[in-house]
């Protein structure tokens, strides 16, 4: 499908409840958010095309995280929910199936059209919306199954422009006093139901200039520790150890997984302890001129 090109960016738009695919911030799950859910780029998914034994195949790459959309290899999907559960993970290995997808228009059954395409996974299974009656249940699934006939199962697809230059990178929220307190125990009550830690702990950043070979299997590779999720402060720790001369005008890409493509880091980090590979570039550097940004604040196309 020519919606479906290499490198563009989309966002997927359920038929029924007309809320989008979204990676959430702990860098593993799915939902259905509003457009403007934050942040913008949790909804926009750049396309990775490859080919395998003469089959085209569309990646979902996260603009936002970097990670792809995939079958989880051993979970049920969610109470209430039809089939597996879909998920966000690294793509690190070339034969790995979990990732990959066959679009498709939905064709036929109960309002089919061009205006919306089907998921196919490799595997037996369509990307699936839930809640159709349970409006609460914002979750997606993989359910075992590849007719048209449920709207459930039908995205429409839309293409998100870039713009020219990064987007401003959030700034660190301070203490506002009263407020900020009662937001903090409010996200400390909903990571308790969600069984997460309560505080970011540190993570390892491996970091590449963009001027050498991108290879992140050995086990020299530059690195350091890092607290916190803010990409704002984590560029400023990335600058002064790469471009201390002009640490504002670093630029950084994650690449998740060795056969992911390299994806612009704007957003504050995920809830994780996963080790982060990052490329760092210099406002200087050739390569920073061809990074491509979605805007994922433009109109509707």
């Amino acid at each position: 499908m020519d919606v479906f090109n290499e490198g563009t960016h989309v966002r997927l738009r359920s038929r029924v409840h007309g809320t989008y695919l979204h990676a959430d911030d702990d860098g593993v799950g799915l939902t259905l958010r509003p457009r403007n859910y934050d942040p913008p780029l949790a909804a926009v998914w750049r396309v990775h095309r490859i080919q395998r034994d003469g089959i085209e195949y569309a990646l979902f790459c996260g603009a936002a995280y970097g990670r792809y959309l995939a079958l989880s290899p051993a979970e049920h999907a969610p109470p209430g929910c039809r089939g597996r559960r879909a998920v966000q993970r690294p793509y690190d290995d070339p034969e790995l199936d979990a990732v990959m997808w066959r679009p498709a228009t939905a064709s036929g059954g109960f309002g089919g059209g061009a205006d919306y395409v089907l998921l196919r996974h490799v595997h037996n299974g369509t990307l699936r919306a839930n809640g159709r009656f349970r409006i609460w249940n914002n979750h997606v699934s993989i359910d075992h199954y590849f007719g048209t006939r449920s709207t459930m199962r039908h995205w429409r697809v839309e293409v998100v422009p870039p713009r020219q230059g990064p987007p401003p990178y959030p700034i660190p929220v301070p203490d506002l006093g009263r407020r900020s307190r009662l937001l903090s125990h409010f996200r400390r009550f909903q990571r308790r139901k969600r069984k997460e830690p309560e505080a970011d702990r540190r993570r390892k950043i491996r970091c590449l200039y963009s001027d050498q070979p991108l290879n992140f299997a050995p086990a020299n590779v530059p690195s350091f520790y890092f607290y916190g999720r803010s990409v704002y402060n984590l560029r400023f720790q990335v600058g002064i150890r790469a471009n201390p001369e002009d640490v504002l005008g670093t630029r950084m890409c994650v690449q998740a997984g060795s056969y992911g493509r390299l994806t612009p880091l704007v957003t504050d980090l995920p809830h994780s302890e996963e080790p982060m590979n990052i490329v760092v570039y210099t406002a200087a550097a050739a390569e920073a001129a061809g990074l491509v940004y979605p805007d994922a604040d433009a109109p509707r196309q």
